[in-house]
């Protein structure tokens, strides 16, 4: 073997759709299928952002395998906006192509989510009133967004391990986060699907729902015009007061009877944890509530947040110590589904 072939190998070898390895996710009818077709539903856990966990000296192979011990099949990688920028494009495709490998080494998905929060809508509002967001760590614009996908696309092509795009993790309304049309924000993620499928993208894009990804009412009347796509909810303990499950019908679940539903934020701690805050506060009936939920109706979901720091957290520390909630959730994802 020649030396120009041993270096063309080389570089396959290190390229992120040299990893992939597990059989490609798509979207048939109301479920997630395999390659061959067979319905897969996912339960996992939510990592923090891969520059944190790295400036932490916690961005490694062995934390990737510690979610996989605790029967998670999906890893989910918030990418903050700042995060993004300060790290640098190239810099950090680095931590996400080493995340993938070891995540497909591992046997788990990914779930890249573009962690930013508040307003995206941005034609309605006169200059100064646009593209609102809470904290600068999740300021973000439409055209940073579509750039955002347009590269992540290109890179994951055809890899996949990279399951799921979260196209974006919260919209936020109201107040000084000034409003937006269900009609807009459906022309807008559809612009983000149409950027990321014409730059070769192959994962599934998710889309969340209205009040901070809570609320998807008006998928009834409008869904998303794009095929091939699930939608998302975070079902946090204080968005609806007990009895839990019929609200959460008639708000978000109900969805899942014609399209893949992907609860990919939930979880809770008590009030009196020092990282408790509106609107995780919760127990054990919740969780109970939920995974139950969740499973009779074939509806995955990923848990926040393995992390010791963001909470409600899983973990209460870096070996991996569960919290009240990650005893509660690391029993639930190595529960077989019924």
């Amino acid at each position: 073997m020649n030396k120009i072939v041993l270096l063309c190998l080389g570089a396959a070898l290190l390229s992120p759709q040299a990893v992939a390895q597990l059989s490609q996710i798509s979207v048939k009818g109301n479920h997630f299928v395999t390659a061959d077709g067979k319905a897969i539903v996912f339960r996992g856990l939510d990592a923090s952002d891969p520059e944190k966990l790295e400036r932490n000296g916690q961005w490694n192979k062995h934390y990737v395998e510690m979610a996989k011990s605790w029967g998670a099949n999906v890893l989910r990688f918030p990418v903050h906006p700042a995060a993004w920028r300060m790290r640098g494009q190239d810099n950090y495709l680095k931590l996400l192509d080493q995340g993938v490998s070891w995540a497909g080494e591992a046997g788990l998905y990914v779930i890249i989510d573009w962690h930013s929060m508040g307003n995206l809508c941005a034609e309605l509002y006169p200059p100064g009133y646009s593209e609102l967001y809470p904290p600068a760590l999740y300021n973000t614009t439409k055209k940073e967004t579509l750039e955002f996908w347009s590269t992540v696309a290109k890179r994951y092509a055809g890899n996949s391990t990279v399951a799921f795009f979260e196209l974006f993790n919260e919209p936020a309304l109201g107040g000084k986060l000034g409003d937006c049309t269900w009609a807009k924000w459906k022309e807008t993620m559809e612009e983000v699907i149409a950027t990321i499928r014409s730059n070769g993208g192959t994962a599934v894009p998710l889309v969340a729902g209205f009040n901070y990804a809570y609320d998807l009412t008006q998928v009834a009347n409008a869904p998303i015009n794009a095929e091939g796509i699930g939608y998302v909810s975070h079902p946090y303990p204080m968005k609806r007061k007990q009895p839990w499950e019929p609200q959460w019908t008639k708000d978000w679940g109900f969805v899942a009877d014609k399209y893949p539903v992907f609860a990919t934020e939930v979880g809770f701690c008590a009030a009196e944890d020092k990282k408790s805050h509106i609107p995780v506060i919760g127990d054990e009936s919740y969780g109970e509530a939920l995974t139950s939920y969740c499973d009779q109706r074939g509806i995955s979901y990923s848990v926040w947040c393995f992390d010791p720091h963001w909470g409600p957290t899983l973990i209460e520390d870096w070996s991996f110590t569960p919290t009240r909630q990650g005893k509660y959730f690391k029993k639930a994802l190595s529960t077989p589904l019924p």
